[in-house]
C-alpha cells in the first residue's frame, strides 16, 4: 500500500516514515500543503495521512481540494488540535479519520488497515482467496494453514491483487503501490515479485494481460 504523508515536523515525519515502511508499506513524504495538492493531482496512492498546521496551504485546504476534484482516497488527519470543533471540521471536510498527537504507531496502522478495508468494501480482516490466507495486521501468509515466507514487498503485492481479485490491475499501478518516490527501482522489479509469487503459490495464480497488467481471479465462492 502507498501512502502520502504530509507532515512538516521533521523529527515527526522522520520517525512516521521510517516506521511506517516497516510495517511494509511504501510512504512518500512531503512537507507543505501546496506540494501535497499537486502530488494529489498527478500521483495515485491508496491512503494520506495529513497534518492539518501545514506551510503553504493548510490541511484542511489539501483536503477540500481533493474531495472537490472527486477523489475517494481515504485520508486520515494527523494533529495536535484536540477540540470537538477541530474534529468536526476535519472530518466535515472529507477525513475518513482522526488521530489526535501524540499517538501511538501501532495504533496509526490499525486504523490504515480499517480505512484499507473499508476502500476494498470488505469487512473481514483476512484476506482469503481459495487456500491463501494473508492477515495484514500480523503480516504473515499461509496456506492451507501453513505459514509461507514473502518478503515486504511480496507481501505487499499480494494484498493489492488479493483486494481487488477479478480487476486486472495495470503494471504502473503496481509498481506505485510498492515503491516511494526515493527508491531506486529496476525496470524488471515487478516481474521480479511477480515471478517469486508464482513459484510460492503456483504458475497460474497470477494472471498476465498482456499490455495491461496482472490479476487473480476471482475463486468459485466469490463468483457466486
Amino acid at each position: 500500500m502507498r501512502i502520502l504523508l504530509v507532515e512538516d515536523d521533521e523529527l515527526l515525519g522522520d520517525g512516521l516514515c521510517n516506521g511506517l515502511i516497516q510495517y511494509g508499506y511504501a510512504v512518500d513524504w512531503l512537507k507543505d500543503g501546496i506540494s501535497a495538492d499537486q502530488a494529489l493531482k498527478t500521483e495515485n496512492f491508496d491512503i494520506v495521512v495529513l497534518d492539518l498546521g501545514l506551510p503553504k496551504l493548510s490541511g484542511i485546504s489539501v483536503l477540500q481540494n481533493l474531495r472537490a476534484r472527486g477523489s475517494i482516497i481515504p485520508v486520515i488527519i494527523l494533529t495536535a488540535r484536540e477540540s470537538t470543533e477541530d474534529r468536526v471540521k476535519g472530518l466535515d471536510s472529507g477525513a475518513d479519520d482522526y488521530l489526535i498527537k501524540p499517538f501511538d504507531l501501532d495504533e496509526l496502522c490499525a486504523r490504515l488497515r480499517a480505512l484499507q478495508r473499508r476502500s476494498s468494501t470488505r469487512a473481514e480482516p483476512v484476506l482469503a482467496h481459495e487456500r491463501i490466507k494473508l492477515d495484514p495486521a500480523s503480516h504473515t501468509v499461509s496456506v492451507n494453514g501453513e505459514p509461507i515466507g514473502v518478503s515486504r514487498r511480496e507481501f505487499a503485492l499480494l494484498q493489492k491483487l488479493l483486494e481487488n481479485t477479478g480487476r486486472v490491475i495495470s503494471r504502473d499501478h503496481l509498481t506505485q503501490s510498492l515503491y516511494g518516490w526515493g527508491e531506486d527501482v529496476d525496470s524488471n522489479a515487478l516481474e521480479v515479485h511477480i515471478h517469486n509469487l508464482r513459484k510460492k503459490f503456483g504458475q497460474d495464480f497470477i494472471r498476465t494481460i498482456r499490455g495491461i497488467g496482472y490479476m487473480i481471479d476471482k475463486d468459485e465462492e466469490e463468483e457466486k
